[in-house]
């Protein structure tokens, strides 16, 4: 555990100048921030001391009717998915480049709702965002079928087009980086689309779609729904008027979504989903390199990754040798306030879900 740093008087030292003014709580939906139909709000809750963040719009089925509405408004009608390529890449490149020019706020953000490293989130979570929609926005004038010479008489050609509305569910434990891997690529494509982020960060993905309408996204091409799995998350699922739906998070709820998308419209889906990690150690190992892996890949990102490394096998002869190096390591690790430069872990994600039971016991199961 890192020791808590204190000022000239000998005052136990915060960081709370690091936390941004919360500038917007509301859905965004066909560009616009609004509440939720019904009016109701949720609490975020900032994981290092358990307070609130904010309240937060609640969306439901009627919220993400409206969303969806909207969506499909910009793909049928809209000049999103009839633009040039080109014009779609400078636009995802202006996104970009006000991600970086808000780089201190994003991750700020992720701090106080996900307990993220803050200067991890400045060097990696916030940077990649703006590289993965770079990335893309060069790909998006370069999406082309083939022409094939079947026979002397025949020839057969293959088209590529835009699915059409895609439904987002991103997980908590890396809303920035997932938001952008679902986003950038449907952008570019000239998708448009509903995002859920997860209801315990939310506050990211809401600066990010203020800031896709600064760059010039067109109206309706990024709609947020702030909300619950049980309710906002099932409605994206089940909409008869998306056509595509891309989850990220458990096994089992990965098989709700599924089931879902088939017995509605039989909408395409796109799954990432949790796993369990195993390191396996042999005694030809160089021991300090092992314990140090080993640690690493539980203690990234507070072991809240699909990769992590949360098994690991040990062969005998070296079993206890391995433990005392591993175990001293651990202790050694420096945890706290995750705005302290110092420090390499914060909190864990707190669950916002206590004002009733449903959302809870669909949160366990990792329905973000």
């Amino acid at each position: 555990m890192a020791e808590n740093e204190s000022d000239a008087n000998g005052s136990l030292k915060t960081y709370d100048e690091h936390v941004p003014d919360i500038k917007f709580t509301k859905l965004f939906i066909n560009g616009e921030f609004v509440d939720s139909v019904k009016g109701r709000t949720f609490e975020t809750i900032d994981p290092r001391n358990g307070e609130v963040t904010a309240r937060v719009a609640e969306g439901d089925k009627e919220d993400v009717d409206l969303a969806v509405k909207a969506a499909r408004q910009a793909f049928d009608h809209g000049p999103w998915p009839r633009m040039p390529g080109y014009q779609r890449g400078r636009i995802m490149s202006k996104f970009a480049d006000l991600i970086e020019e808000n780089i201190d706020e994003l991750a700020a953000l992720d701090t106080i709702d996900a307990g993220k490293i803050f200067s991890m989130g400045k060097a990696v979570d916030i940077p990649l965002a703006a590289t993965c929609l770079r990335y893309y926005a060069g790909a998006a004038d370069k999406i082309h079928g083939e022409v094939l010479k079947m026979s002397r008489e025949l020839h057969g050609y293959t088209l590529l087009e835009p699915v059409g509305v895609v439904g987002h569910i991103i997980p908590w434990n890396f809303p920035t980086t997932m938001f952008f891997m679902k986003v950038a690529p449907a952008m570019a494509a000239g998708c448009t689309m509903v995002v859920k982020p997860a209801e315990q960060t939310p506050l990211s993905a809401l600066f990010y779609a203020h800031l896709a309408k600064k760059a010039g996204v067109p109206d309706g091409v990024i709609n947020v729904v702030t909300g619950f799995g049980p309710t906002a998350g099932a409605a994206i699922t089940s909409h008869m008027d998306i056509d595509m739906v891309n989850f990220t998070g458990s096994t089992e709820v990965g098989r709700i979504v599924m089931h879902a998308a088939a017995t509605s419209n039989l909408k395409q889906v796109s799954l990432e989903l949790g796993g369990k990690s195993p390191i396996m150690i042999f005694d030809d190992a160089d021991l300090d390199t092992a314990t140090d892996l080993a640690l690493i890949g539980i203690v990234h990102n507070k072991g809240e990754i699909c990769v992590a490394g949360s098994r690991v096998y040990v062969q005998e002869g070296i079993y206890e040798e391995f433990e005392k190096k591993l175990v001293a390591k651990a202790k050694a690790w420096p945890v706290g306030d995750p705005f302290d430069p110092k420090v390499q872990q914060g909190p864990q994600v707190r669950s916002n879900t206590s004002r009733k039971q449903e959302p809870a016991r669909f949160c366990d199961k990792g329905y973000g």
